[in-house]
């Protein structure tokens, strides 16, 4: 896949096929997610794979808009660690280029993923540190179920010239 193809055509998948995720797309997923760029290059991430089927039907339930947990084989959370961080008040932009890397890696090995947000939702983030036992140092950003597509989804033409400014507003 071209990869300006790859940016036009990803979408968000909320509808899965109930097939495992191999191992080794997992991993690829997981290379590039740490291939994203961070502020002054901190990597404050760290990555939670969750396979096991009971804890995959409890995102389902502790997220109002990460139902469709209960139906991939794999979902991944990512969690930002703020003391890494060399300038303070950076990890939600360094998280989110992750993130977005995995959608993309998701994308270029046919899976579907969608981005489900946890940060800042004190109440979220208290739901997650409990289930996942993460560490009250640790913020858990975001949660991407990621697997085999059950939907069709088309190219979406979001362009607007009338948002783009050139020099000024």
């Amino acid at each position: 896949m071209e990869p300006i193809e790859m940016l036009k055509t990803r979408r968000s998948i909320r509808k899965f096929r109930q097939e495992p995720v191999p191992e080794k797309k997992i991993e690829q997923i997981l290379d590039c997610a740490m291939q994203a760029p961070s502020a002054v290059n901190a990597q404050p991430w760290h990555f939670i794979v969750v396979k096991e089927k009971e804890l995959l039907n409890k995102v389902s339930e502790i997220h109002p808009y990460a139902k469709m947990t209960k139906d991939v084989s794999v979902a991944i959370i990512v969690c930002a660690e703020p003391q890494r961080e060399k300038i303070s008040g950076f990890f939600p932009q360094d998280c989110s280029a992750a993130t977005q890397n995995i959608l993309l890696a998701a994308h270029f090995n046919n899976l579907g993923a969608v981005w489900c947000g946890i940060y800042p939702n004190e109440e979220l983030m208290k739901h997650f540190r409990e289930l996942f036992l993460i560490p009250e140092d640790i913020m858990p950003f975001s949660i991407i179920p990621i697997g085999y597509t059950d939907e069709k989804t088309g190219k979406a033409d979001r362009f607007e010239k009338e948002r783009i400014h050139y020099e000024r507003w």
